[in-house]
């Protein structure tokens, strides 16, 4: 009923699925905190069988360590800044009942606005110009090639626009009339050809949680006098070039740091350890 601050239920452990199914009857949003990802992804799949997908969120944790001079994956990234838009209901997305996380994630600060973050939109039947697209995809941190191989990657061929969205199975294939989206379909990377599916909008999520914006560009210019070891790292980033590793700076680039625990809705229940 809410009253309680805190507590301890210790239950067996195929039954504590149920129990976290039974508390969202509260309405109140629930942070389910587990030991490792190999857990956090099986308790997913086993509340979607009780509350349906839509439900449970899975909110994963970076592959590499915060200090250290490599990037998350962009798929990765695209799943988090997902998953924070459903938490914070943005553009009417109904908020998941459980958001279920690994330890690591939750106590890992991130840049502060990143549920604010807003995809590249692009739909069957509107009017862009394929300059202000690729101008916006390369704002989002894709980059842009001459062939689109990877996650993270956007090709432009005459009317025509690949880009290979984080969060997405197969790339797609944006093909224009003029300033209007004619036809979306998914293609195959082994061979390039279009696919038959076809989609009515696609949307791609920023590739980094570190966007290269012109505040982040002018600080990371005035560390170089101070930071002298750092100064590759740190020109390419004032360049505006996104550079392997620069996450590792983000608290010195962004304006401020949160956690997972902070973005939640403030009617939110306290964050459930879930331990075997």
């Amino acid at each position: 009923d809410g009253d309680a601050s805190a507590l301890d239920l210790t239950i067996p452990a195929a039954a504590r699925p149920a129990a976290i199914a039974a508390l969202t009857r509260s309405g109140r949003m629930q942070l389910v905190v587990t030991s490792t990802f190999r857990e956090a992804e099986h308790l997913v799949q086993t509340l979607a069988d009780w509350l349906g997908d839509d439900a449970v969120a899975y909110y994963p944790a970076w592959e590499t360590l915060p200090h250290e001079r490599l990037s998350p994956r962009s798929d990765t990234v695209g799943r988090r800044l997902a998953v924070l838009r459903r938490i914070v209901g943005a553009d009417g997305i109904t908020p998941p009942q459980v958001v279920v996380a690994p330890v690591r994630p939750v106590l890992q600060p991130q840049a502060q606005g990143l549920a604010e973050l807003r995809p590249v939109t692009v739909a069957v039947g509107d009017e862009r110009d394929i300059n202000d697209l690729s101008a916006e995809l390369v704002a989002a941190a894709y980059t842009r090639v001459d062939l689109v191989e990877r996650r993270g990657e956007f090709a432009v061929r005459g009317g025509i626009v690949d880009v290979f969205p984080p969060t997405e199975e197969h790339p797609v294939r944006i093909d224009f009339f003029g300033d209007e989206v004619e036809e979306i379909r998914s293609f195959t990377i082994a061979d390039q050809r279009s696919t038959h599916v076809t989609h009515d909008v696609v949307v791609a999520p920023p590739c980094r949680e570190l966007l290269l914006t012109d505040a982040v560009r002018a600080r990371a210019k005035a560390l170089i006098p101070d930071h002298p070891e750092l100064i590759d790292l740190l020109d390419r980033i004032s360049e505006g070039h996104a550079a392997e590793g620069m996450e590792a700076l983000t608290p010195v680039l962004v304006d401020g740091l949160e956690l997972l625990v902070e973005v939640l809705p403030a009617h939110a229940a306290p964050p459930l350890p879930f331990t075997l």
